[in-house]
């Protein structure tokens, strides 16, 4: 199971890599791996002011839909591109080209309650 040590996690499968006051988020190899084949990723929070842990989104699997949860309060400032016509990014390159949206960071403060990657390891039985 692939976890960058760079990277936060929540409980709810999402990582987050911080530049300056910007962050990039996406889902970790471990849930892409436990939903599958990833077919449609749907994000209708651009340019919208969201809070930590509320839905910005839906990924959608072969058999399943997931909501995806922000891991910091902020504003959705754009959504990856890629995705539109490569979803399956989201599978081979969860940590990479596969990322979903980007976010402007409201309270840094927030990120102190995330997981590391040995945290998170614990959390996913790993």
């Amino acid at each position: 199971m692939n976890l960058p040590e760079n990277l936060k996690y929540s409980k709810d499968h999402e990582w987050i890599r911080v530049e300056g006051d910007v962050a990039y988020v996406g889902i970790t190899d471990f849930a892409q791996s436990e939903l599958g084949d990833i077919v449609y990723v749907d994000v209708d929070t651009v340019d919208k002011q969201i809070s930590q842990n509320d839905v910005f989104g839906t990924v959608e699997a072969v058999k399943t839909v997931s909501d995806l949860f922000s891991p910091v309060s902020g504003t959705v400032l754009e959504l990856n591109e890629k995705l539109d016509a490569s979803p399956e990014l989201v599978n081979s390159d969860p940590y990479g080209d596969g990322w979903i949206v980007k976010i402007s960071i409201e309270d840094a403060s927030e990120l102190e309650g995330l997981l590391s990657a040995a945290a998170y390891s614990e959390l996913i039985g790993q």
